[in-house]
């Protein structure tokens, strides 16, 4: 809108007409009051609308009729709604990141929504009852995006409507931050926690063959999988493990995979970062029909170049690759800085290593966040000597990026993809997006226990605990 000023009152020719331009300068401030007097009602009739939506305004003495859910890093606020049978959710995503929110198992969900962004939910197709909600968006829910839905007059309904902090824990009681303070050192102090299957072992050859070929045995299959404690979940495995085994072999081998298919869909084998001939690139149809159930398929290459590269599946790998379906396969050792000086500190010339340790990244599926399978507190410890030097390689299967953070012991990156650097650097934080692996040295000199784990710190902690992807360095 223009606005035009006035001409000014003092300016002589404006003197004759000083009455008429008093008359339309307090017109203009009676128009501009009352405009300002209607936005003030239709804001005020607008909050209160929200607010009413918010705590769930209806008909009395019934459930009511809408409600809204708010998006955020990471809740759905509040935690407890009910609605009618015949209502609505409103759903608005008040986050940075984009949320969506799901009622599990049924057909009843939004879209994935970006910050601002909001949908209605119609809940006509639900029985009276009570349901689970969530934000399926990779690695939200177990980052705390979890809520209860009741649908109708339920005796659970009053319940819902006042249960629950909302994500304000402004007044929480002393009894709830105590349960709070403790459930947090339980699960630390439950480290290193016991459970069933370890991911990584290492793969040998089945044969040597005539050739000098080495043949290697995988098996596709679903598993029972223990990721914590007490959660047994279906993964997607090589050879019953999750990360599948860890394979090394070296530089110029011929090599044979023979490949079996006991998953209840087809499959084939990506060789990511690896170099094969595109026959044996692993992606059906293009370069290899279908795994069909049942099947065995063979890949055969040479290792013609160092490489630390993964292996998973290609087809349906949305589903097979977060669930478990991926591995390490490394060509040759990693180039090192030996005899280099960086950043002031000398790399000895005759360093050694005394541990190569894969660490696979994951964020979503039945895994969930985790490193190399498992979630805290069953993550296994690095175990080392103080002055020794370790090899880490990240490989991120997960669908978020993940920065990796080493309390106390700086780590020195030297190689990205399984490619060496030619300017090494030390980073206390190496941020691993999906697909990425990253070879880091560290050496660590101050004895204790030193935390590890990913920074984005919805993916260690919740407020049933530590969890996810924390592991440490124990230092002897």
């Amino acid at each position: 809108m223009t606005v035009t000023t006035p001409p000014d009152a003092t300016a002589p020719e404006a003197t004759p007409d000083r009455g008429r331009g008093t008359d339309i300068g307090l017109l203009l401030v009676v128009i501009l009051a009352f405009t300002a007097l209607v936005f003030s009602f239709v804001a005020f009739a607008s909050g209160d609308d929200d607010a009413e939506t918010a705590a769930g305004g209806g008909d009395a003495g019934g459930a009511p009729t809408s409600a809204l859910a708010t998006l955020t890093e990471f809740a759905i606020n509040p935690e407890s709604l009910v609605v009618s049978g015949s209502g609505v959710l409103d759903v608005r995503n008040d986050g940075s990141q984009v949320h969506n929110l799901v009622v599990v198992d049924h057909d009843v969900r939004t879209a994935d929504l970006n910050n601002g962004e909001s949908e209605s939910l119609d809940v006509s197709s639900l029985a009276e009852g009570e349901y689970e909600l969530i934000c399926d968006i990779a690695g939200h829910a177990d980052a705390g995006m979890r809520g209860t839905l009741v649908v109708g007059d339920t005796p659970a309904a009053g319940e819902a409507a006042g249960g629950g902090h909302g994500g304000d824990h402004t007044e929480m009681t002393e009894e709830e931050a105590d349960a709070l303070d403790q459930a947090m050192m339980d699960t630390m102090n439950a480290f290193p926690a016991e459970t069933e299957g370890v991911g990584n072992e290492p793969l040998e050859p089945v044969e040597i063959m005539a050739d000098g070929t080495k043949r290697f045995e995988l098996t596709a299959e679903i598993v029972e999988w223990e990721v914590e404690p007490g959660k047994m979940v279906e993964a997607w495995t090589y050879n019953g493990m999750v990360p599948g085994p860890y394979i090394k072999v070296d530089l110029g081998d011929k090599l044979r995979f023979d490949v079996t298919n006991d998953l209840p869909m087809g499959t084939d084998v990506h060789w990511h970062g690896i170099r094969t001939p595109n026959s044996m690139d692993g992606v059906a149809p293009y370069t290899q029909d279908l795994i069909k159930r049942g099947e065995t398929f063979t890949y055969e290459f040479e290792a013609v170049k160092k490489a630390v590269g993964i292996y998973h599946a290609h087809v349906h790998g949305q589903m097979a690759v977060p669930n478990g379906m991926l591995g390490i396969i490394q060509i040759g050792d990693v180039d090192l800085p030996r005899g280099r000086t960086i950043s002031g500190v000398e790399i000895p010339a005759d360093l050694e290593i005394s541990q190569e340790i894969p660490m696979v990244l994951n964020d979503a599926g039945t895994i969930g966040l985790s490193l190399n399978g498992k979630s805290f507190p069953a993550t296994a410890p690095i175990v080392a000597e103080q002055g020794e030097w370790i090899l880490v390689h990240y490989a991120n299967e997960g669908l978020q990026v993940h920065p990796m953070h080493q309390h106390q012991f700086p780590q020195l990156v030297v190689a990205k993809d399984g490619i060496p650097l030619d300017n090494p650097y030390f980073a206390d934080t190496v941020n691993v997006a999906p697909g990425e692996r990253y070879s880091v040295l560290i050496n660590p000199d101050d004895p204790g226990t030193w935390v590890w784990h990913c920074h984005i710190l919805t993916h260690v902690e919740r407020e049933e605990g530590m969890f996810g992807m924390v592991t440490a360095m124990v230092v002897n």
